[in-house]
């Protein structure tokens, strides 16, 4: 009864294994794959154990069990920080991958002396063969280390409920099954199945193991959903008009997207990690890549195909550190083109609908600028409706500001910082995650990092708006992300300007920036009161803010 019981599990886990394997997603954890492999070694130790004839070999199944689940619990817990969106340090992750192995080590003492089993037999009860051991002093630590990691997870899981909306609660209650569950036929089960007779003598441990699996296999099929940015490429990848080609500094071919080689057969013929040689790609692709090469801003290209335009952008092709190469993203610009055309062959009758559509498109791209703002927005869950309620205070101060009258402004320079205050952190989109995420204050070192989200934020303005025909919305734009954070008496960054010196439109969006921050709710503190906020404001004239 014992051996069809841990074999069906064994099978079960390896069935589970499969279909984990035909499913696979880049997107998917590393500590899940393991958990996919340890389980089944595990679950095969169980098997071996209960068919034992001899203590020697009951002892080696033990080993082999051991090795399974003392790097499984460790699995189990990276995995469930990585599903929780919580970052472990990665020398906290060697000093756990260390505490494991060393616990691990203790376990292989078994049957070499009685540190870790002082005494173990084979005896036969219930219809199965079952090792009667007597535990060690080093087996304790194996107890610490499931107890330890079973309060990590627990921990993680809590955390992840009560503090961070950016998670699937669906998750984090499937994540806490499996956890439960084992930690309690790790103990309860053990203790049940010695103490009463009506309970088989087998372990529930690795049932546990093949239900976590199951859970997990759930959580896999719906995490791609969630995974936003790889949702987006994959979209994009299998989007029939959409194509990539990548070489590297020295034209070398590295590869390219299945749609890529249908709008250039080409490609097929070439070989990776070699030069382009071919011909007919020499008056198009290597011309593009030379002409980028030699002017940076030559990053834009068309090819004609038929009936159909393409519209090939050139630019870096980094590792996520260092530039590495070149690629091409190439998207079917034909409907763009054809726009154009006609725009081309307009009268003078249809002026007043040229107009319409030259409106249409400013407004989609006022739209995108604001929905790309709101999307940097959302990577930060503590500045949620900061972006919106920043512009709103820019537009209150404009117009107060004109009021005054002690500046003369003109309606399209209001217009403008209006219409750029939302882009002022844009910046933050090259902030890493465990610092912009990051539930409390900076350290000294993340503060530093953080500042540098002004400069970065002025170049990616600039990149975005480099082609425009406003270009006083552009200078204002870059000055807005730029400088918002510099102060009045120079103490600011990232160039620590003083006085007049900081732009004027940076200027009024530094006191929305503050005050919004100030009457806001932010996970290091509580949001204040307006007069407060006022009074705080009105403290910093002339310090801090343009008097």
């Amino acid at each position: 009864m014992a051996e069809i019981y841990y074999g069906s599990l064994f099978m079960l886990s390896v069935l589970l294994m499969l279909v984990y394997v035909f499913s696979y997603h880049r997107q998917y954890e590393v500590h899940i794959s393991l958990m996919f492999v340890l389980v089944p070694i595990t679950n095969l130790a169980y098997y071996y154990l209960c068919r034992c004839q001899s203590v020697e070999a009951a002892l080696l199944a033990t080993k082999i069990m051991y090795l399974g689940s003392s790097y499984l619990i460790l699995m189990i817990t990276l995995a469930v920080f990585a599903l929780c969106d919580i970052n472990i340090n990665r020398y906290v992750r060697i000093v756990l991958y260390i505490i494991t192995t060393v616990v691990f080590s203790f376990s292989q003492q078994i049957g070499k002396n009685g540190l870790y089993y002082k005494s173990a037999k084979l005896v036969y009860a219930d219809g199965a063969v079952v090792l009667v051991k007597e535990y060690g002093i080093l087996h304790t630590f194996y107890y610490f280390m499931v107890i330890g990691y079973f309060v990590m997870c627990i921990g993680a899981i809590a955390y992840s409920y009560a503090k961070n909306n950016q998670i699937s609660r669906r998750f984090v209650f499937l994540l806490a099954m499996p956890e439960v569950l084992a930690f309690i036929s790790f103990f309860a089960g053990r203790s049940l199945s010695s103490s009463f007779s009506f309970v088989p003598r087998v372990e529930v441990l690795p049932l546990t193991y093949d239900m976590a699996l199951i859970v997990y296999l759930i959580i896999m099929e719906n995490l791609v959903l969630y995974n936003i940015p790889d949702t987006v490429i994959n979209s994009v990848v299998q989007n029939e008009g959409t194509g990539f080609i990548s070489f590297d500094f020295k034209f070398r071919y590295l590869g390219s997207s299945e749609n890529a080689k249908k709008i250039f057969p080409e490609l097929n013929d070439l070989v990776v990690d070699r030069p382009v040689t071919i011909e007919t790609l020499s008056g198009n692709i290597l011309k593009w890549l030379e002409d980028f090469r030699l002017d940076n801003s030559r990053d834009k290209a068309y090819y004609k195909k038929g009936e159909r335009t393409y519209l090939v952008n050139i630019s870096f092709l980094s590792d996520g550190v260092h530039k590495r190469g070149y690629q091409m993203f190439i998207t079917d610009d034909t409907k763009n083109q054809q726009y154009i055309a006609l725009l081309d062959h307009f009268n003078t009758e249809l002026k007043e609908e040229v107009a319409q559509k030259t409106e249409h498109i400013v407004e989609m791209h006022d739209n995108l600028l604001l929905s790309m703002a709101m999307m940097v927005e959302s990577r930060d869950n503590s500045t949620g409706g900061h972006i919106r309620r920043t512009s709103d205070g820019v537009r209150i101060l404009m117009d107060e500001i004109k009021k005054g009258g002690e500046f003369k402004l003109n309606e399209d320079f209001c217009r403008n910082i209006i219409k750029a205050a939302p882009m002022h952190d844009l910046g933050k989109i090259a902030v890493d995650d465990a610092i912009l995420r990051k539930p409390g204050r900076f350290t000294a070192e993340e503060f530093e990092i953080m500042k540098t989200h002004a400069a970065e934020g002025a170049r990616i303005v600039h990149e975005i708006l480099k082609n425009t025909d406003d270009n006083d919305f552009r200078v204002i734009a870059e000055n807005v992300a730029h400088y918002h954070h510099e102060r009045w008496d120079g103490s600011g960054y990232p160039e620590g300007l003083k006085g007049g010196k900081i732009p004027l439109e940076a200027r009024i969006m530094a006191i929305a920036d503050v005050y919004d921050a100030l009457v806001s709710k932010r996970v290091y503190k509580e949001k204040m009161s307006y007069e407060k906020a006022n009074e705080i404001i009105m403290e910093g004239m002339g310090k801090h803010f343009d008097a």
